[in-house]
């Protein structure tokens, strides 16, 4: 078995993207891809913050665009997107075309509530305030933006509900099962 396609993940952060993808790329044999972590090499930054103080948002997204654009170019993986990815100039562009190739964008929905709990319970944040908000203020706000962009973009949705991995990596498996070959 192995993946033909690019399988992306795509969601509000916590909402599991980091944490399923190495589950769901060793249950199709391929490799993964963490799109944050690519974006903070490619701007020699140790942390998402620093990244985002040092080069600002428009720098940062840049950057992202241009390191999901490289992904796109390499062999298929699974691939968990930054929280913000679609928001960045181009990448709309770049995912669409993505899927229109084969690839699938599947969106980890997870309600505001639900993630605002989630990063409670995580305790402080490796990633940058949006809003300048609390935490329950900014997720409603940031769900309300990103919501339907999210959900125009992929090709399948995942309810992720109250954090149950094994649960959502057999929830993403049924959607991708024409993907893998």
């Amino acid at each position: 078995m192995a993946l033909s396609r690019h399988l992306l993940l795509m969601g509000l952060r916590g909402s599991g993207k980091t944490s399923l993808a190495p589950r769901i790329a060793a249950a199709v044999r391929a490799p993964w891809v963490d799109l944050d972590t690519r974006t903070r090499e490619a701007l020699h930054s140790e942390s998402i913050i620093k990244a985002w103080q040092v080069h600002g948002e428009a720098g940062f997204r840049a950057a992202e665009a241009a390191a999901l654009a490289r992904v796109l170019t390499e062999s298929p993986s699974v691939i968990a997107l930054g929280g913000g990815t679609p928001t960045a100039p181009g990448a709309v562009e770049l995912l669409r075309s993505a899927t229109t190739a084969g690839s699938t964008l599947i969106y980890l929905r997870v309600s505001p509530e639900s993630l605002a709990r989630r990063l409670v319970a995580q305790g402080g944040s490796d990633r940058p305030s949006l809003t300048g908000r609390g935490v329950v203020e900014e997720i409603a706000e940031v769900f309300a933006a990103r919501d339907p962009l999210y959900s125009s973009l992929a090709t399948g949705v995942v309810e992720a509900g109250e954090f149950d991995e094994a649960g959502m990596v057999a929830r993403v498996l049924v959607l991708v099962q024409g993907l893998v070959c």
